[in-house]
């Protein structure tokens, strides 16, 4: 199983001094939990495209371009790109630039995203936010095929045996399809022969297990081996050497952003104890010690056998040096015991 870590890059306030990050410092010290999960042994590392002031990261291919200089094996991934507001011939550019700068280590998580700033900021309408998605996606798949393309569509100008450069370091730059949870997300991505990641941040992780499975049967009925296509799951938590540690550390960022964007969405505020629920055996939050968090991946990975898990870790402003400590018992401490158990299930099958 591949693991790894994915992030927004936040800069709000920090409650625990009342300081606001700053953006430039924010991504410089991202760089360095890229370098250090790469070090430590973590199969990929995501960023996430925002357009609001309280994250850092609006282009996820240049931050990765940076940490491609300091990095020499981790997989460098958006986690995810909006493509609904994006052009999908400059997507394809500068994953495919991202994907020779690195030698080979590129990789696009598309998806429609969950924040609407980017809609009228590109001038797109909200209407066509379905429309959007499954065109531009379409448009990114036959670039990606071929380095001359012939395509026409709605929502952007028709090409007419185009030459797109430069080409990616592999044949194919591999693209992911990020789903929130609803079946027609999940079988666009098995129509399409596509790996999909799903974002598990609420509730009870075995829910989505259905989700899944259909997903494979969709694979199956498009003509499409379903042991090639990957799956991954997205969630939240938090690694420290104490169960105690890493539950105060986690949870008051965690609430704060939580709470801020429900505010904005109409959501009541997340209270001490449903953030206990959640860190309980069953629910999404993977939040403890190594061996908590690993014992966890595990448990889900009984119901979904999926191929990559990565985990959220800095939800709200945290402290660097914590957020190092994690990242550094993630690829230290969970990853050993994960790949093994994963291993060992895969031979007994």
């Amino acid at each position: 199983m591949q693991l790894g870590v994915y992030t927004f890059g936040e800069t709000t306030v920090d409650p625990a001094t009342g300081r606001a990050l700053n953006a430039g410092e924010r991504l410089r010290d991202l760089i360095e939990e890229i370098a250090l999960a790469d070090e430590v042994g973590l199969d990929v590392f995501g960023l996430g495209e925002h357009h609001r002031s309280d994250y850092a990261i609006s282009s996820p291919a240049v931050v990765l371009a940076a940490a491609a200089s300091r990095t020499k094996r981790i997989t460098l991934t958006s986690a995810v790109t909006v493509l609904s507001s994006d052009d999908p011939v400059r997507v394809f550019q500068d994953f495919a630039t991202l994907d020779l700068l690195s030698g080979g280590r590129a990789e696009i998580m598309a998806g429609r995203g969950s924040f609407i700033e980017s809609f009228p900021l590109f001038g797109y309408d909200l209407d066509d936010y379905d429309d959007l998605f499954t065109e531009k996606l379409d448009l990114l798949l036959k670039l990606r095929a071929s380095d001359r393309v012939t395509w026409s569509g709605r929502h952007r100008a028709a090409l007419n045996d185009q030459p797109v450069y430069p080409r990616p370091d592999r044949a194919l730059l591999p693209i992911w399809v990020a789903v929130g949870g609803t079946p027609a997300s999940a079988a666009r991505a098995a129509k399409l022969g596509l790996p999909m990641a799903v974002a598990i941040i609420g509730g009870e992780p075995a829910r989505f297990a259905s989700l899944l499975d259909y997903y494979r049967d969709q694979a199956i009925r498009a003509g499409h081996d379903p042991s090639g296509l990957a799956i991954g799951i997205n969630s939240h938590g938090f690694i420290a050497d104490t169960t105690e540690a890493a539950v105060e550390l986690f949870y008051p960022p965690l609430s704060g952003v939580m709470n801020r964007i429900g505010a904005e969405r109409g959501w009541p505020p997340m209270t001490r104890a449903q953030y206990d629920e959640m860190r309980g055996p069953r629910g999404a939050l993977l939040v403890g010690t190594p061996e908590e968090v690993a014992e966890k991946i595990l448990f889900q990975h009984a119901i979904f056998r999926h191929q990559r898990f990565l985990l959220q870790i800095s939800i709200g402003p945290m402290p660097h040096a914590k957020i190092m400590r994690a990242i550094e018992l993630f690829g230290t401490r969970v990853a050993p015991i994960v790949r093994a158990e994963v291993a060992r299930r895969t031979v007994s099958v």
